[in-house]
């Protein structure tokens, strides 16, 4: 297990109008940046086991706390939570630095921002590596009206739209008990329930299946998700269909080489498409749920590792 003492130290970095926690090793690697991103509801820390084989490896981890986390800022405007906002802030973080582009690794939420970033500011984007969330091709329909029309209003996206407020206050009210029942791995399988899943979750006394981190690990977390709240990361849901709006009028292909990590047992959905909307994509799959980097470390790194070494020699 992990000793959350050897997480680098953060520092706090002023970028595009806000101020992010960011973590960083590797400095003496300079000039070949990779820049981890989280997703929901996650931390910086859910790279520690990436960060110190990036090093070794020879690469500058720039792991930061995006906006709404950790010690980062956390604005009270919804809006201040769009795409343009969350890709404008990592294109900072690389100015920041002096980095004319970087590889930038996305799980979760993060891959979403990573994509986005991608199609929005494609020069700073020289490699994209993304866990769990593959590329959402941008239908007809903007994604919150989709899936409200298709899962309905107790999904937990459509949730956090229509109702907004809600879970952020039970999932405040519960912090060790949501997070501790929503990091764990080898859940035995049970029947959909009527009602909205993760504040049931929340409420649960007892977690299903196997953590996913000793508690000292898990103890980071609690901290702070306890000291930030829910809502600045759950506004990032709330701007979904703005982002709809604003990728309307930019090429939605991806030119990039791109890395698509999938957990086999992980409920977010595979894209049928990949391919078409990112051609340069190689797919790994590993045998485990959401939490890949976390529940699949050593597995992870090697599929992170070789796949940089082949962009390299090429």
């Amino acid at each position: 297990m992990f000793n959350p003492a050897d997480f680098p130290k953060p520092a706090l970095i002023p970028v595009n109008g806000v101020e992010l926690e960011v973590f960083e090793a590797g400095r003496e690697n300079a000039g070949k940046p990779i820049v981890l991103c989280h997703g929901w509801p996650e931390h910086a820390f859910s790279w520690r086991y990436q960060v110190p084989a990036l090093v070794a490896a020879g690469y500058h981890a720039i792991v930061p706390n995006q906006r709404g986390y950790g010690n980062s800022s956390r604005p009270t405007e919804v809006t201040d939570y769009d795409i343009e906002h969350l890709s404008g802030d990592l294109v900072a973080l690389l100015d920041h630095y002096g980095y004319e582009d970087a590889t930038f690794v996305g799980h979760d939420w993060g891959a979403f921002v990573v994509w986005g970033l991608t199609l929005l500011h494609p020069s700073r984007v020289n490699k994209v590596i993304n866990l769990s969330l593959p590329y959402q091709e941008r239908g007809e329909v903007p994604w919150i009206e989709f899936m409200e029309a298709v899962l309905g209003g107790d999904f937990y996206f459509v949730h956090f739209n229509r109702q907004p407020g809600v879970a952020d206050a039970v999932f405040a009210e519960n912090t060790f008990q949501f997070l501790r029942n929503l990091y764990r791995k080898n859940e035995p399988p049970r029947e959909p329930q009527p009602g909205m899943a993760l504040i049931d979750l929340a409420r649960a006394e007892t977690p299903l299946g196997e953590p996913v981190m000793s508690d000292s690990e898990l103890a980071v977390l609690v901290s702070a998700f306890e000291s930030s709240g829910f809502t600045g990361s759950i506004n990032w849901y709330r701007n979904l269909d703005r982002n709809w709006h604003l990728l309307a009028d930019v090429d939605p292909i991806i030119q990039q080489p791109a890395l698509m990590i999938y957990g086999d047992r992980d409920v977010v959905a595979r894209s049928e498409k990949l391919a078409e909307f990112v051609p340069n994509v190689e797919v790994v799959s590993l045998d485990c749920g959401h939490w890949i980097q976390e529940e699949m470390p050593e597995e992870t790194n090697q599929a992170i590792l070789k796949w940089l070494e082949r962009q390299d020699a090429m």
